[in-house]
C-alpha cells in the first residue's frame, strides 16, 4: 500500500530534497493565523450592494487603515484613504482633477503608494510570500515586492528604493499601480467568501454578481431557493420557469429575463395581451428611479396576470402526485366559485376582487390552453 502513494509522490517531487522542502511549508501554513472568511446572503441582484461589501469586505479594510494610521491621519483623511482603496478607478479621476500642477500631483502619488505599501504589508501579514505573490498584479509584482519588503534598517538601498518610485511616477504608472494594490488589499483581507443562498431575483442585475463569483479567487456557495428556480428551470421545469418570469415581472424586472439572456418574451406577451386587462393587483412594484411608461407598465400588468395563472395551472397536478407534500391547500384554483367570484378555505368563504380567469376552465381549472402550452414550450426552449 506505502508503495502506491510513494509512487503517486514521486510523480510531483522527485527528490528527498523536494519532499522535505513540502512538509516543512505544509507544517508551517498550519501554524498561520486563520485567515478572514466572509458570509453573505440574500442578494438578489443587487449588484452594487454587493460589489461595495465586498470592496470594503464588511468594514475590515477601514479596520486595517484605522490601526496602521490612527495617529497619522485624520478621521477625514482616512475615510478618503478608504474611499481610494473601495473605489480606485472613480477616485483617482476625483483627487486628480483637485491638483492645480503636476508637482503638486507627484508628490500625492509617492505619499499615497507608501501608505498603499504599509497597507498591502499589513493587510498580508497573515499569509504566506508565495499566497501574497499570487495576489498582486502580476505587471507589477516584482516592483511591489521590492518596495514591500525594504527595510529602513540599513540606508544602502535608499536610492534604490527611491528611484523605483521616481520611475514609477514619471512613467505614468502610479494609477494602474494604486488601482492594482487597491484590489490587492480587498482581495487580501477577505481571505474566502462564502455565499448562502439566493443570487437570483428581484435585484437587477444578478448576471454581474455572477460574473463576479465566477472570477472569485476562493469562494463556496450554498444554492438558495431563488437559485434552485433557475437551475431548476434551465434542468427542463416548466413551473420553475414560469416562477422565474412571475416574479420578474412582479418586481419590474423582466429585463434580465429578455435582455441579459435573450430570452424572447414575445409569445407570452402576445397571450397576455389577448386575454387580460390592466389589473391593479397585478401590477409591478416600481423601485426609486425607475420610471416606466404607462404602456410599459400595462404590459408588465398583464404579463403578469397570464404567467401567475400559467404557474398556478402547472402547479396543481405536481401537488396531486406528490400527496406527501402536504399542499393541498395551494390548490387554489379548485377552490373557486367561478360563477359568483368566491373562494373557500377552511370552510371560509370570501368574495374575490380583481380576477383573472380568462384562461381557467372551470370544470378543469388546472388545464392549460393550447397557446399556454405552446407559450411555455418556446420559453423552455429558449431557457435551455
Amino acid at each position: 500500500m506505502n508503495t502506491k502513494y510513494l509512487d503517486l509522490l514521486a510523480q510531483k517531487y522527485d527528490s528527498e530534497e523536494k519532499v522535505v522542502t513540502e512538509i516543512i511549508n505544509l507544517k508551517a501554513i498550519l501554524n498561520l493565523p486563520k485567515g478572514t472568511e466572509h458570509f453573505v446572503s440574500d442578494l438578489h441582484g443587487e449588484y452594487q450592494a454587493f460589489q461595495h461589501v465586498l470592496r470594503n469586505g464588511s468594514g475590515k479594510v477601514k479596520e486595517k487603515i484605522t490601526d496602521l494610521f490612527a495617529d497619522e491621519l485624520s478621521e477625514k483623511e482616512m475615510n478618503e484613504f478608504a474611499t481610494l482603496v473601495y473605489y480606485p478607478e472613480e477616485k483617482i479621476k476625483l483627487i486628480k482633477n483637485s491638483f492645480d500642477n503636476e508637482k503638486e500631483l507627484n508628490h500625492w502619488y509617492a505619499q499615497i503608494i507608501e501608505r498603499m505599501m504599509k497597507l498591502v504589508s499589513y493587510a498580508s501579514s497573515k499569509y504566506t510570500r508565495s499566497k501574497l505573490r499570487k495576489a498582486l498584479p502580476s505587471q507589477f509584482a516584482y516592483v511591489i515586492e521590492e518596495l514591500l519588503y525594504k527595510t529602513d534598517e540599513f540606508t544602502n538601498k535608499e536610492r534604490y528604493y527611491s528611484k523605483i518610485l521616481q520611475q514609477i511616477i514619471s512613467l505614468g504608472q502610479s494609477d494602474k499601480l494604486i488601482i492594482g494594490l487597491a484590489y490587492t488589499t480587498q482581495q487580501l483581507v477577505v481571505d474566502h467568501l462564502h455565499v448562502v443562498g439566493d443570487v437570483y431575483d428581484r435585484g437587477p442585475e444578478p448576471d454581474k454578481i455572477m460574473e463576479t463569483l465566477i472570477n472569485y479567487h476562493s469562494i463556496d456557495i450554498q444554492w438558495g431557493n431563488h437559485d434552485v428556480l433557475w437551475i431548476a428551470a434551465y434542468a427542463g421545469s416548466k413551473v420553475c420557469l414560469a416562477n422565474i418570469i412571475r416574479i420578474c415581472a412582479r418586481y419590474n424586472n423582466l429585463e434580465i429575463i429578455e435582455d441579459v439572456y435573450g430570452i424572447n418574451l414575445r409569445p407570452l406577451l402576445n397571450l397576455a395581451e389577448k386575454y387580460y386587462d390592466d389589473n391593479p393587483a397585478f401590477r409591478p412594484k416600481i423601485n426609486p428611479g425607475e420610471e416606466p411608461s404607462d404602456h410599459e407598465r400595462l404590459q408588465i400588468t398583464k404579463i403578469h396576470q397570464a404567467i401567475a395563472m400559467i404557474q398556478f395551472k402547472l402547479e396543481s397536478p405536481i401537488i396531486k402526485r406528490r400527496s406527501h407534500f402536504n399542499m393541498e391547500d395551494r390548490l387554489l384554483l379548485e377552490k373557486v366559485d367561478y360563477d359568483r367570484n368566491e373562494i373557500t378555505i377552511d370552510g371560509e368563504t370570501y368574495p374575490l376582487e380583481d380576477t383573472c380567469f380568462a384562461t381557467v376552465d372551470p370544470e378543469h381549472p388546472e388545464q392549460l390552453l393550447e397557446e399556454e402550452e405552446q407559450v411555455m414550450e418556446k420559453l423552455l426552449f429558449s431557457v435551455q
